[in-house]
């Protein structure tokens, strides 16, 4: 299949088949690397930007994230300099009222290129190749190999996989992109030098989005800024914050330490995760919104459920049909993150319905924290 992305390249003579080449270096692609590599597999990671690369992100790792990252190897490297465990998650509301969930096992709050650090050394420990400030310009797929045209020449795999983020370019230039969704929602993200106030992740609600706070470290927050498109002028974070005078209390004076990233819109669907010789993991893989959460957990369960598959996948030439076992297991994992976040995003955007429900839970928070602990059960049984 050619790309319909220009190609715009420069040949190199040397010609070596690695079995995988991921595009994307982020924790996505990062993740199938190690579970590749740890299989002896050749890996190259082109990630067109520096590492490591940074993104608007809650930057929160649900239990099913973190018994993943266990899986990978890396969850023993982190301390509270670097990350910082949360034990529930809490919603605020306008008028100060909150519910709270605890959840089966601790999450982690981590800063997204801390995390993308440690996937990176592990997976060059295990052999993999990565190759930053390398652009992918198309790709070919034959009946032998694929074919990744780069701005550094081409790069030959038996199978390439697609962890290009949100608007994956691999996606489009396959033709597996849904229709797009006609409600869009946008995110901008900043750091604030404060030792967190909470072991929890809040989450600040009004009738134009949220604010999410998560616990990054023993001196730092990170906070999420979300909202739908029109319903905000002029969207920039002092704008975003001024809605939130409770948080801005919490905030004081606390500097801000990072870069402003934004993201947007976030909802994107695919028609499937798998063309010959090309598979789809991430956020590429499928998006509909940050408010859940879930995001690093689907990558890197979604990277643990392609790695079981690998070895079928290429002794059968990366057909599409090889990639069937893992087309169903994603989707299962899928649907359930759609259902759980259009569930949220329906809520958020009826504020008489969340006020009810939130109400409801504050009187009840033992079935809050039940249903929070069956959806982690859920994701973590549909990887495995």
């Amino acid at each position: 299949m050619a790309s319909t992305l220009a190609a715009s390249y420069v040949s190199v003579p040397a010609r070596k088949v690695r079995d995988l080449v991921v595009v994307g270096g982020g924790p996505a692609g990062l993740a199938v690397a190690i579970v590749a590599a740890e299989q002896g597999l050749s890996v190259v990671v082109i990630e067109r930007r520096d590492f490591p690369p940074d993104k608007a992100c809650g930057e929160g790792v649900l239990p099913p994230g973190v018994k993943a990252l266990q899986r990978l190897g890396i969850a023993d490297r982190f301390d509270h300099s670097t990350s910082f465990p949360f034990a529930g998650i809490r919603f605020i509301q306008e008028n100060g009222s909150a519910a709270q969930a605890l959840m089966p096992s601790h999450g982690m709050g981590i800063r997204r290129t801390v995390l993308v650090e440690a996937l990176a050394r592990r997976a060059e420990e295990l052999g993999a190749v990565l190759r930053h400030r390398c652009s992918v310009n198309g790709y070919k797929a034959t009946s032998s190999e694929a074919v990744v045209y780069t701005t550094e020449g081409k790069i030959f795999g038996r199978l390439v996989v697609a962890a290009d983020g949100l608007h994956s370019s691999l996606r489009k230039a396959s033709g597996l992109d849904a229709a797009p969704n006609s409600r869009r929602r946008f995110a901008l993200r900043q750091h604030y030098k404060i030792r967190p106030w909470t072991d929890f992740v809040e989450v600040y609600v009004d009738d134009k989005g949220e604010a999410v706070v998560t616990p990054v470290s023993d001196k730092s927050v990170g906070i999420n800024f979300v909202w739908e498109d029109g319903v905000i002028e002029q969207p920039k974070i002092p704008v975003l914050a001024s809605r939130f005078p409770a948080l801005l209390a919490r905030l004081g004076n606390a500097p801000a330490i990072s870069t402003v990233k934004g993201a947007g819109p976030m909802a994107h669907g695919v028609t499937r995760r798998n063309s010959h010789r090309m598979v789809l993991v991430g956020d590429a893989a499928g998006f509909v919104d940050s408010i859940s959460g879930d995001g690093l957990s689907i990558a890197f369960n979604s990277a643990l459920m392609l790695g079981k598959h690998l070895p079928e996948i290429l002794k059968r030439g990366a057909t599409q049909e090889s990639m069937q076992a893992y087309e169903r297991e994603a989707r299962r994992v899928y649907r359930g993150y759609w259902l759980v976040t259009n569930g949220l995003l329906m809520i958020a955007r009826h504020p008489r319905a969340r006020r009810t429900i939130i109400n409801s839970l504050m009187r009840h928070p033992g079935a809050f924290s039940a249903l929070m602990s069956g959806a982690m059960r859920i994701m973590v049984r549909a990887a495995q």
